[in-house]
């Protein structure tokens, strides 16, 4: 999938400019990833509609400076689609991304047409290993994701190595991640979102565990909980098929 600039926001995207006849999907990666997290379903969704995954600042190739608190980084999403003219996309996002989903759907509903919240929670609390192990031994820190995030069975060489490739971050940007995660909450506002919204858990997930989702299911009037089998916390990258067919889904029974 190449990687373009609209504006200043480097992008992943399956074609550009978009197609008018398809309905537009945003992704949003989480803490100290980037665009790239998404490619699965960036090349998989092509078909049903125009899907774009940017680099958050900070993030991928961007060189410039993030930031710790969710509603800023919900707030670049807004300049993004302002600046590209993006109006009433779908939103997706994983984790720290489906915090800015929730922020974005709460705030400024009007502006999106539905969202997909995967592997997230209404409150993302951090646990202080990861910010020690971010400042003593990045790569550490990498493998300690990777072994805690991952469900057993589904780890090998290629799935390290794409989880790597994508947490290529500034430990400082990583750390302004989750310190965003830390102090998010937004347990008391989620039943006010009115969208149709898709929530993704995995069965294998240790740090956004099933009840994570099943809170917001049951919260969100207008929401639809599905769980993938034998995934942990990164489901879109280690059972992409099953993700992407959820996604698709959703696309087309919200065309109906």
């Amino acid at each position: 999938m190449p990687l373009v600039r609209l504006q200043q926001w480097p992008a992943m995207v399956a074609r550009w400019p978009l197609d008018p006849q398809k309905p537009d999907i945003i992704f949003i990666h989480g803490a100290s990833h980037s665009a790239s997290f998404w490619v699965e379903q960036i090349k998989a969704l092509a078909p049903v509609a125009n899907p774009v995954a940017i680099d958050l600042p900070g993030h991928g190739i961007r060189q410039d400076e993030g930031f710790d608190a969710i509603e800023a980084y919900a707030e670049c999403l807004l300049d993004f689609m302002q600046a590209n003219e993006i109006k009433q996309p779908i939103i997706c996002g994983l984790s720290m991304g489906g915090a800015i989903v929730q922020d974005l759907l709460v705030n400024h509903g009007d502006k999106f047409a539905a969202g997909i919240l995967s592997n997230t929670g209404a409150r993302l609390k951090v646990a202080q290993e990861i910010f020690k192990a971010i400042e003593s031994n990045y790569n550490e820190f990498v493998q300690m994701i990777y072994n805690f995030g991952t469900a057993p069975e589904n780890r090998n060489q290629v799935l390290y190595q794409r989880l790597a490739a994508v947490s290529r971050c500034r430990p400082e940007i990583a750390t302004g991640d989750f310190r965003a995660c830390d102090n998010f909450d937004l347990m008391d506002k989620i039943s006010t979102i009115e969208k149709p919204v898709l929530v993704i858990t995995a069965d294998k997930d240790r740090l956004t565990p099933v009840k994570y989702g099943k809170f917001l299911s049951d919260q969100i009037p207008n929401s639809r909980l599905e769980n993938i089998s034998g995934a942990g916390h990164f489901a879109p990258l280690e059972k992409p098929a099953e993700v992407n067919r959820l996604i698709e889904h959703f696309i087309k029974n919200l065309q109906n």
